[in-house]
């Protein structure tokens, strides 16, 4: 839903976006039809794009099925990295990148496994969200900690 809007736009919708797709809940999500799409596409309080929420159904069906082929989605997710964080030593800001070669083939992998609005740079903040990659700059007090 973020792409093409500002994160705080999107983070202030979180709740109704809870209560809209039924709690996340991939398998309910998944199993949306176009009743369902047609009362997202109503709700005023989340972001009314049809392609973003047929997207959203679709993450949802390729998320389970995904899972489903790993035996989760965070074995799917950790196996692009053999389970082990990648740990970048970055000195600035500035120095910290928005997408990477990792992040380039599971973007790819996951528009050929039926995701969408999952770019390079949406994959790499997701891997930098969920510890995958370590981007914390090396004066970081917690850069250390996370070794």
């Amino acid at each position: 839903m973020q792409a093409g809007l500002s994160w705080r736009t999107i983070l202030g919708k979180r709740e109704n976006f809870r209560a809209a797709f039924d709690g996340f809940d991939c398998e309910k999500v998944a199993g949306y039809g176009e009743a369902e799409v047609e009362a997202l596409v109503l709700d005023a309080g989340i972001i009314r794009n049809r392609a973003k929420i047929l997207g959203a159904v679709r993450n949802a069906k390729a998320f389970l099925e995904t899972a489903a082929e790993f035996g989760s989605f965070d074995a799917y997710i950790w196996s692009w990295t053999g389970g082990a964080p990648v740990v970048n030593r970055w000195e600035t800001m500035a120095d910290i990148p928005t997408s990477s070669p990792l992040s380039d083939r599971i973007a790819a992998d996951m528009k050929r496994r039926g995701f969408s609005y999952v770019g390079t740079t949406t994959i790499y903040a997701h891997l930098q969200a969920i510890g995958i990659i370590n981007d914390h700059l090396t004066s970081c007090f917690r850069w250390n900690a996370l070794q």
